[in-house]
């Protein structure tokens, strides 16, 4: 048994550490590898320049699990998220990933949807039906028609979920809509990376970054 004063301090530093404020990463408030990728992820936001800068690893968001860094926030009720993605450097993978997710928790294999920017220059709309289905090639994807695009937003009305690009100058296009039943009101959304492999690390700059309650 400890002592009476040991349990006291041990008691008074849980409630500081309790009430402790969350340290905002900009629009975020929180950040997180998901599926314990082999290399660390980060997400840090320049005040000064308004720029968010993700580095993320993974061995993909696809099949029935996912590896990628998370930069994210509670969200509940109609939203809709907008900004300008760019890849850093040349890249390991053409298939190396960034953009937009709303996520139903933060298990591995947890049932999602994103608005996804590819290395390649691809736009899509992608989503895991359920917690631990496998994604689908083309069953859950609704592809872009243009690529080498700037601009993604993903926006939530309801359970359904719609997607638009643009190239830089241009006005937004619409990719798709999708109904997403198992996800709950109550969701955690944010930005995402992943490099398509495990042993590289990927990085990406947002900008221009927006989200509105609607």
């Amino acid at each position: 048994m400890y002592p009476k004063t040991i349990l006291n301090a041990l008691l008074a530093a849980a409630l500081l550490i309790s009430f402790a404020p969350i340290k905002k990463i900009g629009e975020f408030n929180m950040t997180t590898d998901i599926g314990n990728p082999k290399l660390a992820g980060t997400s840090e936001y320049d005040k000064d320049t308004k720029v968010y800068t993700l580095k993320g690893s993974g061995y993909n968001i696809w099949f029935e699990r996912d590896e990628f860094q998370f930069l994210y926030k509670e969200m509940e009720g109609d939203f809709t998220m907008t900004a300008d993605f760019e890849f850093v450097g040349a890249g390991k993978d053409p298939h190396r990933k960034v953009g937009w997710m709303v996520r139903e928790s933060l298990y591995d294999n947890a049932s999602h949807i994103s608005a996804v920017l590819h290395g390649d220059g691809l736009a899509v709309l992608q989503w895991r039906v359920a917690k631990g289905e496998k994604m689908r090639d083309p069953e859950d994807e609704i592809f872009g028609k243009e690529k080498q695009i700037q601009t993604m937003q993903l926006q939530r009305k309801g359970k359904e979920y719609t997607m638009w690009t643009a190239k830089k100058g241009e006005e937004l296009k619409i990719v798709g809509s999708h109904q997403m039943d198992n996800l709950p009101d109550k969701s955690i959304a944010g930005l995402f990376i992943c490099s398509h492999n495990p042993e590289v690390l990927e990085e990406a700059k947002v900008k221009n970054l927006r989200i509105i309650k609607n």
